[in-house]
Order: C-alpha cells, then sequence, then structure tokens
C-alpha cells in the first residue's frame, strides 16, 4: 500500500515569524500593517519566517526563495535580515478583535486564529501572549482559546 501524497506546497499573500520553533501567521491585506508587525515582533524575540507572501507545506512555512530573508520597511526600503522555517501554530488576522473573543480556526490553514489591531501599540505583545497561551505558557481563563 502507497503512502497518500502530501499536499502540494502553496503560497498565501501572508507574513510570518516564529519564537522558539513556534511559528505565526499573519494575515491582512495590502497595507494592512503585516510587515510593520514582523519588524514589531522582532524585537519581541522572533525571527522573520516570510514577508509578504509565505510558502505553506501542510503547517510548515517558509519563503519563497525569491524573497527570503527581505523585509518591507516603510521609509526605509527592503532590508535583508536571518530568517527561518517553522511550524504554523496560531494565525492572526489583522483588524479590531472582539474584547473577549470566542475561539476561532483560520480557513486558510487549521491552526487557532485571533484578531488583533496590527496599529496598537501594544500589538507584538498580544502577538506574543496569544502565543504564550496557545502553547500553554501562560493560563488562558476565557476568550479565543477557552
Amino acid at each position: 500500500m502507497t503512502e497518500p501524497l502530501p499536499p502540494p506546497p502553496r503560497t498565501l499573500h501572508a507574513s510570518a515569524a516564529a519564537r522558539d520553533g513556534a511559528g505565526v501567521l499573519l494575515l491582512g491585506g495590502p497595507g494592512a500593517g503585516k510587515s510593520d508587525l514582523v519588524l514589531r515582533l522582532l524585537g519581541q524575540g522572533f525571527t522573520l519566517i516570510a514577508d509578504d507572501q509565505v510558502l505553506l507545506h501542510g503547517t510548515h512555512a517558509s519563503a519563497p526563495s525569491h524573497i527570503a530573508g527581505l523585509l518591507e520597511v516603510r521609509g526605509i526600503g527592503i532590508v535583508r535580515l536571518p530568517h527561518t522555517d517553522a511550524s504554523i501554530v496560531l494565525a492572526v488576522q489583522l483588524g479590531a478583535g472582539a474584547r473577549l473573543p470566542q475561539p476561532g480556526r483560520c480557513r486558510d490553514i487549521d491552526v487557532p486564529l485571533v484578531t488583533i489591531d496590527p496599529r496598537a501599540a501594544s500589538a507584538p505583545l498580544r502577538v506574543a501572549l496569544a502565543l504564550d497561551c496557545l502553547l500553554g505558557r501562560v493560563t488562558h481563563v476565557a476568550g479565543a482559546f477557552a
């Protein structure tokens, strides 16, 4: 009996970063703030996976080879940074989030989904905290992961 073939890789218009091997997929339309939030996540100990296009093999994320390590920083231009591959464990939809959200799943990749306003000063801290809740590092009492 032969093993089933894995699904073919696909590219999403998204950005992604990882911390301690756990990847976060940032979803939003053009100009939503994906690149800026990735830049701010780098200051929280995250590493770039990909900016603007994320190549997914199931839940494993990497950058397409032509943009690997590149990050667009408005007002500066395109910079080359260290980058990594990682398994995506959390998706973040960029937008106005609910005060006490219900659990949700990402339609593009079957992982938990939260909505975070990328314009908020606390946005990178919220992403890091959501990841810590999901990974069991912080006790989550009610909301997105209950």
